[in-house]
């Protein structure tokens, strides 16, 4: 089959390449013909783990193809999929100037039957603007009158669940596949060329729902505001458990084996971040208010999660004394997870700032994202920068330890789980470590003599104590 997909962002490269490697032609489409260039060199502008041997392997085929050619992307495809980004405009909503402009493309170059599917993220009910861009570009080439030459098309939803950092996996191992169709006769139409583009996935067992087309671009926002809404509830409770003298990770085990619960998302941390859970519970919210139905909880999802994401800096200061003026802290870890280079929301971007305001200097580490991150910081940074001075990245995560007050951990990176903790302690000043991940043992740190901070959790039922002050037996609030 033919296929286009128009963005070779995160979601298109992603699409576009594993689609290809199922045997179908596909052609990437991007009005940047310098990213375009990037591409075709070899030179992938996002980390994904696999995508760029994948993305070579289909290219030396011939099954995968990039250009800036708009009129061959179009009239050459069976199916169109529209994968460019929708990012979030400052009232929350999302910005689909790109969705639109390319639904506008489409219908100026359409020449026969054409499936356009919705990729991206986008509001519940953009696919009916999108079709109605679609025809307005046909009627103004071919008149509002019925025509034997004006090409019949369908609009339909198909949202991605990609995580990232496996989104190859995701991809090519599906759990569902949603589509959501008109029931007409270009929508029938649409359906089976759909099952078969994605007959491959269905060999064991039928993966694919089909709804209608609001059902299916609601789903996405529900799946991401679910997910959301597990992180923030655990933060919250991760929070209460230190003042109870509970172990949230216990707690995690004791909830997560009730099967109407389960084991996924549970995990506390220093909040969400990305490109897709923040941006998604605001368009969401901005669609419950802007049907006079406030969405309470997502709201507090939203405050709980921007609030956890300054959990780590007040826990920094607290010890401190709150006077961090010359102290040196390594962080491990910039992305806002592993197994990609995403700074976009990072928990990172809040605590690093705080702790440069508050007249720290910073060495971080991240096994991949340290350019993407040097970028996120000369922006965050801009009104300030005399803190940049204070900031600066080692390539080897143990380098960055050497004379620094304490280690904090933020991203869950493999090669932080089993660091040589003897190194650790003899690099720092203080055998102090604050873990936003929880990767470690409480037990097994303050027996490695570790004063040992995780989010939820302690290395004993002390309080931790101030440098100036001795250990005292702590008392539940």
């Amino acid at each position: 089959m033919r296929i286009t997909v128009m963005g070779t962002g995160y979601v298109g490269l992603v699409t576009g390449t594993c689609l290809a490697d199922l045997g179908n032609d596909v052609h990437g489409f991007d009005i940047d013909e310098a990213k375009v260039a990037r591409i075709i060199a070899g030179d992938i502008p996002i980390y994904e783990p696999g995508l760029d041997a994948l993305i070579l392997k289909n290219v030396e085929t011939g099954r995968l193809t990039f250009s800036a050619d708009l009129k061959r992307s179009v009239e050459t495809a069976d199916i169109i999929f529209i994968a460019v980004g929708t990012p979030s405009n400052d009232d929350g909503s999302a910005d689909t100037r790109q969705v639109i402009a390319a639904a506008k493309s489409i219908g100026q170059l359409m020449n026969d039957f054409k499936v356009v599917v919705n990729k991206s993220t986008v509001p519940i009910g953009m696919a009916d603007i999108v079709k109605a861009t679609i025809e307005h570009e046909l009627d103004l080439r071919f008149g509002k009158q019925a025509h034997t030459q004006r090409p019949a098309f369908a609009v339909i939803s198909n949202p991605e669940f990609l995580k990232e950092g496996s989104a190859v996996d995701d991809f090519m191992r599906p759990d569902r596949i949603v589509l959501g169709i008109e029931d007409n006769e270009s929508g029938t139409r649409a359906k089976e060329m759909m099952r078969q583009l994605y007959a491959p996935f269905n060999r064991n067992h039928e993966r694919t729902l089909v709804m209608n087309v609001r059902s299916a671009e609601f789903t996405k926002y529900a799946a991401n505001a679910m997910l959301a809404t597990r992180i923030s509830f655990m933060n919250e409770m991760a929070n209460l458990a230190e003042r109870v003298g509970a172990d949230i990770d216990s707690v995690r085990q004791g909830i997560g084996s009730d099967p109407r619960i389960g084991y996924s998302f549970l995990y506390a941390g220093t909040g969400y971040g990305g490109s897709c859970f923040p941006k998604d519970v605001q368009a969401l919210q901005y669609t419950a208010n802007s049907h006079g139905l406030p969405f309470r909880i997502l709201s507090a999802v939203e405050s709980v999660n921007q609030r956890q994401k300054h959990v780590i800096a007040e826990k920094i200061t607290a010890y401190f004394d709150n006077n961090l003026t010359g102290l040196t802290f390594a962080v491990w870890g910039l992305a806002f997870k592993p197994n990609t280079d995403d700074m976009r929301e990072a928990p990172s971007r809040v605590l690093i700032k705080e702790l440069l305001s508050r007249g720290a200097k910073v060495v971080a580490h991240d096994p991949v994202a340290m350019q993407a991150a040097e970028h996120a910081f000369k922006e965050d940074l801009a009104e300030h920068p005399e803190y940049l001075s204070r900031l600066s990245f080692s390539s080897h995560a143990m380098d960055n330890l050497k004379g620094a007050d304490a280690l904090i951990v933020l991203t869950e990176w493999k090669e932080y789980k089993s660091p040589n903790f003897a190194t650790i302690k003899a690099s720092l000043k203080k055998a102090i470590i604050f873990d936003g991940r929880n990767l470690y043992e409480p037990l097994a740190m303050a027996q490695a003599g570790f004063v040992y901070e995780g989010i939820g959790r302690r290395s004993s039922d002390v309080l931790w104590p101030s440098p100036s002050t001795p250990v005292t037996a702590s008392t539940t609030p």
